[in-house]
């Protein structure tokens, strides 16, 4: 049995990867950051699987700091695969940047060192979009893709997580490059990542989502999103682990790119009869709020800016077929308003 160990299992997408994993037959070795965070995956596990699993057999946990080295040689011992997905998710940047570029550089780094030492040969390592599209779109392209890096000293990819995320994956393919040429890397580069979450604890992705239904704001930005289904992202972690194709490869996971205008429709569609703001404010308005809101200044740089992402590779090499934007928005409105996250 192939065993795995997956940092930041506790995560919004780190659930759905460990779900799939041991759905899929994997034996998975989670990294948390203390014991009330595997109580909280196990019982998220429990929820999604079928009775009589032996996920005592199955699942074990360690705990593992992204700025420690303690622990990492221990966790790593016995592992066949490493999924590395842990790293820091902000939705408005810090005062300070370090806050977040260091141990999503440093974590990383860490992570390779520890399966370098050990000599696990197959990391996944969950990146970002945000670590391609923080550039101006090459001439000759209509939208981004693999082979577009993040530049961050532009104005889109020196917002903080942008930066976070580029660093991150840079330091993993330069560590492969310089120091453990025998490790096969793979890359999953999400965009926005929405879905319904397997409990009650999910980070900030979601609360694009969240917003809309509680009416945050009485108009929205002109913004694009590409998104895609939390499910999917899981898959791809999972899938990329045996498909040959996707050795040394970043593959984007996307399902298509929405303005927020139809983000909001398509959850309107769903509700009906909840009041959803579908009325775009003027630019100029946004960024007067920004002055005093720190989420809405986090979109400045990309305010007005229309460019989509293509997944089509991963398409080619993973086979998957993605989840529908609006089926996923509509499932993620369905728990925000069941579970009691939103206005009634």
């Amino acid at each position: 049995m192939t065993t795995v160990l997956l940092t930041g299992a506790s995560g919004y997408i780190g659930k759905h990867i460990t779900l799939r994993l041991l759905s899929d037959g994997y034996a998975v070795k989670a990294s948390v950051r203390n014991s009330a965070k595997a109580d909280e995956v196990r019982a998220a596990m429990k929820a999604h699987l079928p009775v009589g699993f032996d996920l005592e057999g199955k699942l074990s946990f360690v705990e593992l700091d992204l700025e420690s080295d303690a622990g990492w040689d221990e966790a790593i011992r016995g592992v066949d695969v490493l999924i590395h997905s842990a790293s820091p998710f902000p939705i408005a940047s810090p005062k300070d940047e370090s806050e977040v570029i260091r141990p999503a550089v440093e974590g990383t780094r860490r992570a390779l060192s520890a399966a370098n030492k050990a000599g696990v040969t197959r990391v996944i390592l969950t990146s970002s979009v945000a670590a391609i599209y923080g550039t101006d779109l090459p001439a000759g392209k209509t939208e981004f893709d693999e082979d577009v890096w993040t530049d961050i000293t532009h104005r889109v990819g020196r917002v903080t997580y942008t930066k976070s995320k580029t660093l991150a994956e840079k330091a993993a393919w330069d560590y492969i490059a310089s120091d453990a040429p025998e490790i096969v890397l793979t890359t999953i580069n999400p965009v926005l990542v929405v879905g319904a979450p397997l409990d009650r604890h999910f980070g900030s992705s979601v609360s694009v989502v969240e917003r809309i239904l509680n009416g945050k704001d009485p108009m929205l930005p002109d913004l694009s999103f590409s998104l895609v289904d939390v499910v999917d992202v899981a898959a791809m972690h999972v899938l990329a682990i045996s498909t040959e194709a996707a050795k040394g490869q970043r593959l984007i996971a996307s399902a298509g790119t929405r303005t927020f205008v139809q983000i909001a429709k398509a959850i309107k569609d769903a509700y009906p009869k909840r009041k959803v703001t579908t009325t775009q404010a003027p630019s100029i308005l946004i960024r007067f709020l920004a002055l005093f809101d720190g989420e809405i200044r986090a979109v400045l740089p990309t305010l007005g800016k229309h460019i989509g992402v293509s997944s089509a590779k991963a398409q080619k090499v993973l086979g998957i077929t993605f989840i529908a934007p609006e089926k996923s928005l509509a499932q993620t409105a369905k728990y925000l308003i069941d579970n009691g996250f939103v206005k009634p």
